[in-house]
């Protein structure tokens, strides 16, 4: 048996609803004790030892870095007149932001408004979100240290691109939204004791909505709505592109339902609000106006969406009616409404009159959704699409003749990887009717079963398509087959499909993705000896349970920053947010659904488990690292097999948003050497 760094198992048990749960690692959870911070560093320093001897690293490495190299641009928007793009010339950390006075101002170039790599020297802050004063004066940017959730807001005088003397901080989850006279904006208010550090784990308590007015202290900013001991409620709000209104959705967690407050803007601020929707009952979200009605996408009797009209006292009349396609988003154009609907999973852009009249698809192909920016203002809509191996070409559409111009221009410069020519087609798991998307290089012979790699999530309505992620190009090249599972709880096929992977119903998600895996297998497609399953987040736990449900299935498990306590996942940071999917464990019939699946407390000693590389970093603030350091101590102490388990954190970074590119390559090269050596891939040569 392998020798793993020792963890201490502390004699803490507690009785739960009657039953007994020890929690011998529950020390791990303090991410700053001398005691937690020196096992990361054994553990890392064993996990390094270890995957330096794996030949297949040096050309993930490569392959990774060559990956990040390539040039790459985000999807332009138009903000107050201004076109903006985000930039990477394959050489930075984080992407640079351009500006320009006309679209074909930034396709020659543009001009560098802010360059987030001088944000910090380790190149871990990074830009989160950014809006534009609507008098185009004031670029307000969220910056995110290390990784973290929290938000500092600082503003940059556009046409000069010199730094305006007004700060805001201690923000969370939001992005600057401005009044129409662009005197102020809101954003969600998180008051914490002292700096935020981005390692704390204690439970975050409720926002508060607030108005700031630039060129003020933030001491002196005002309160707008917030509801005290209400710790789940989350604010998100928008003015309307008349100016008449701000728009404000009030959600509860993670849950969809929405609630739906407008506040009439006057000349002497805000006036007291129409409760348009005020009960948690059904997904709301605002568009924009038709005269003096919202415009609004719901699944109000409708699982898959629709859009209406709604009266400001709430009354509902059908726009767009439920198709057969499931509706993930609308945006308002001069010409009236673009839709983004999937059909299987794979997305569709269509343009429609602002009655729902003349309705058009169109033909902008790629597997996923990078971006969709448009505005009532504007007669352009741009979009953004990948596929598995590219990450973004963005279109311009003209909203009134619905032509299409892709834009290859936005990247500026070339080299780094040429990816593979790849197959996408599309499988059903027969049995539980899973669908999946199932990848392979267009040039080899898949006759006989192949090294594999299995991506999934299920989870909180979120779809999951055939899209980019900066590893998959690196396997498809070395010769591996990506598989990429649409699993109930996801938002694939809308509100039914969600509901039949969440709460009691949680189980079916595993199940899917167990489904998929046999399928896989009894089509030839791959073997359990060649099967390697990946996912983050909520797909972490999707690992975390399959691996410690069917150990057998499977021959590599990389759960990533996953939610892998389940009966503790609520005390910490944003944690209780998550009870719409999961459930509570304070609730006694809801533990006993939680206990079932939970990765950690289903670890069982004297099992062979795969071999498990365990990802996370110890600025997450969102899904904390206590979840991955305890599941990897108990791992460490069950397994029975010679497969190694094996962690590894990531210093200053969190739950993957704003990662340095090279940390990114990292990460990468080392889950897919890491995967390869265990499931039989080997690389082409160099």
């Amino acid at each position: 048996m392998t020798a793993y760094p020792e963890s201490r198992r502390d004699d803490v048990v507690e009785t739960l609803h009657g039953r007994e749960i020890a929690d011998p690692y529950r020390w791990l959870e303090d991410p700053d004790s001398p005691d937690t911070q020196d096992w990361v560093q054994r553990q890392n320093e064993f996990t390094q030892a270890e995957l330096s001897g794996y030949p297949e690293r040096e050309w993930f490495q490569t392959t990774m870095s060559a990956i990040l190299a390539r040039p790459r641009a985000g999807v332009p928007s138009k903000k107050a007149g201004w076109y903006f793009v985000g930039r990477n010339d394959g050489t930075q950390a984080q992407d640079v932001i351009y500006v320009a006075e006309s679209l074909e101002e930034l396709l020659s170039g543009g001009r560098v408004l802010i360059d987030p790599n001088t944000l910090s020297e380790d190149g871990t802050d990074s830009l989160g979100t950014f809006t534009v004063s609507p008098d185009g004066k004031y670029f307000a940017y969220g910056i995110n240290e290390s990784g973290s959730d929290w938000t500092t807001f600082r503003l940059l005088d556009i046409a000069t691109g010199k730094q305006v003397d007004d700060v805001v901080s201690e923000a969370k989850f939001c992005e600057a939204v401005w009044l129409p006279d662009s005197s102020a904006y809101l954003y969600l208010h998180y008051p914490s004791s002292g700096r935020s550090e981005g390692t704390e784990t204690k439970s975050l308590t409720g926002g508060r909505l607030t108005l700031h007015k630039v060129g003020t202290p933030q001491s002196e900013d005002e309160l707008v709505l917030s509801f005290p001991g209400e710790d789940q409620i989350f604010l998100a709000p928008e003015v309307s592109e008349d100016d008449r209104y701000l728009v404000v959705h009030i959600t509860e967690g993670t849950d969809p339902a929405t609630r739906l407050w407008v506040y009439p803007i006057t000349a002497d601020g805000l006036g007291d609000p129409s409760k348009v929707v005020d009960s948690f009952a059904d997904e709301i979200a605002f568009v924009r106006m038709s005269g003096d009605q919202l415009v609004l996408r719901t699944d109000r009797d409708a699982s898959r969406g629709r859009v209406v009209l709604s009266s400001l006292s709430g009354e509902f009349t059908d726009l767009i009616p439920e198709g057969e396609a499931t509706l993930q988003a609308v945006r308002g154009t001069a010409d009236g409404l673009a839709t983004l609907t999937l059909v299987d999973a794979q997305p569709v852009l269509t343009l429609y009159g602002l009655d729902g009249s003349g309705q058009r698809v169109v033909d902008v192909p790629g597997g996923g959704v990078v971006d969709l920016n448009a505005g009532p203002e504007y007669d352009e809509l741009f979009i953004g699409l990948s596929t598995t191996t590219d990450p973004t070409l963005s279109y311009v559409v003209s909203t009134g003749s619905g032509a299409v111009r892709a834009l290859p221009e936005l990247v500026r410069g070339s080299g780094g990887f040429t990816p593979p020519e790849v197959t996408v087609t599309r499988q059903i798991a027969a049995g539980r009717d899973v669908p999946y998307f199932l990848i392979t290089r267009s040039d080899l012979d898949f006759s006989t079963p192949r090294p594999t790699l299995m991506w999934g999530y299920g989870g909180f309505r979120i779809p999951i398509q055939a899209d980019y992620r900066p590893g998959w190009p690196a396997w498809l090249a070395a010769g591996g087959v990506l598989v990429i599972a649409n699993l109930r709880g996801g938002g694939e096929y809308g509100t039914e499909w969600h509901d039949a992977g969440r709460l009691k119903n949680k189980q079916n998600v595993f199940d899917d993705f167990i489904a998929v895996a046999e399928h896989l297998r009894d089509t030839g497609v791959t073997t359990p000896a060649q099967l390697a399953v990946h996912g983050r987040s909520n797909g972490g736990l999707l690992v975390g349970a399959v691996m410690t449900q069917r150990p057998d299935l499977f021959a590599v498990a990389l759960p990533g920053v996953g939610v892998l306590d389940m009966l503790r996942f609520h005390k910490f940071t944003v944690g209780a947010a998550w009870a719409s999917d999961f459930g509570l464990p304070d609730d006694p019939e809801q533990f006993e659904d939680l206990l079932a699946y939970s990765p950690l407390h289903r670890v069982s000693d004297g099992t062979s488990y795969p071999a498990t590389l365990v990802v996370t970093g110890d600025h997450d603030d969102r899904v904390v690292p206590l979840h991955s350091h305890k599941f990897m101590a108990a791992l460490q102490h069950a397994q029975t097999g010679p497969q190694p388990v094996l962690t590894r954190v990531e210093v200053n970074t969190g739950h993957g948003f704003g990662k340095p590119a090279a940390m990114v390559a990292a990460e990468w090269a080392d889950l897919l050497a890491f995967a390869a050596h265990h499931v039989g891939l080997v690389p082409p040569e160099q």
